[in-house]
């Protein structure tokens, strides 16, 4: 982490991470940390729950970890921006989802494991584990949001393949992965592909007008006049649970 801090401070450049935290219990958890340009850690999250098979591995997360935006200073020709970031399949969970488009994010980063194209009719999991499924989850977030989205999911090789022994399993069949996408606040892809091939690495660039937010804001804005707040609420509490708590 500490790399990754000196990185950002010497580029003056945001880091968005996902990386698996082990505790001082011995627990793990599926972590997320926001890097600011001036190298500081300024949010540390985890996942608040693992999905299926994860939980065999990670724990949950606290009240706390519903914190999911900050407030980044990208210097006197942008000012402060804020930036949020989601783990996974935490974006088909509508309530979690209100809660950080209720703490006015601009910049959300989706963040994917290695993730392959629907293979057809007769697959037998999940298309919304298939990179349609999980790019549109992104692609909605955006449009309930009204915030750019980048769509970030990992790479998986052959080696990566072995080592899992996934090769006639449901995920991680064969090399690839590769999605990532820069998605605008109305929902539209903005980028293409890297490559041809999904197993192709690399980094994909946009600018992004940050006066599209405003725009699809005035047409939605689902924490704002876009809602009915008299009708529909979201109640939540952002306190950190402690497995022993000393009382006198």
């Amino acid at each position: 982490m500490e790399q990754l801090q000196q990185a950002a401070k010497e580029d003056s450049i945001a880091v968005v991470i996902g990386f698996s935290e082990r505790s001082s219990s011995g627990s793990l958890y599926m972590g997320q940390a926001i890097i600011s340009p001036q190298g500081e850690v300024v949010l540390q999250r985890r996942k608040l729950k693992a999905t299926h098979m994860e939980r065999t591995i990670f724990g949950d997360g606290s009240g706390s970890d519903l914190n999911c935006v900050a407030e980044l200073d990208f210097g006197p020709e942008l000012g402060s921006i804020k930036v949020g970031t989601l783990n996974c399949w935490e974006h088909a969970q509508p309530l979690l989802k209100f809660h950080e488009i209720q703490q006015g994010v601009v910049i959300h980063i989706a963040m994917w494991p290695p993730i392959d194209p629907y293979p057809g009719v007769e697959f037998p999991g999940l298309w919304s584990m298939t990179a349609d499924g999980c790019q549109n989850l992104s692609q909605t977030f955006a449009v309930e949001s009204g915030a750019f989205v980048l769509h970030c999911t990992a790479v998986c090789n052959e080696s990566g393949i072995e080592a899992m022994d996934t090769r006639n399993g449901m995920l991680f069949r064969e090399p690839g992965g590769g999605h990532s996408c820069v998605i605008g606040p109305d929902g539209r892809r903005l980028t293409q592909p890297l490559a041809d091939k999904p197993s192709a690495e690399g980094i994909v660039y946009a600018d992004l007008d940050l006066t599209r937010v405003v725009t699809n804001k005035s047409f939605q804005d689902v924490v704002g006049h876009y809602s009915r707040p008299d009708l529909l609420w979201l109640s939540y509490d952002n306190e950190k649970k402690d497995a022993a708590v000393h009382r006198n």
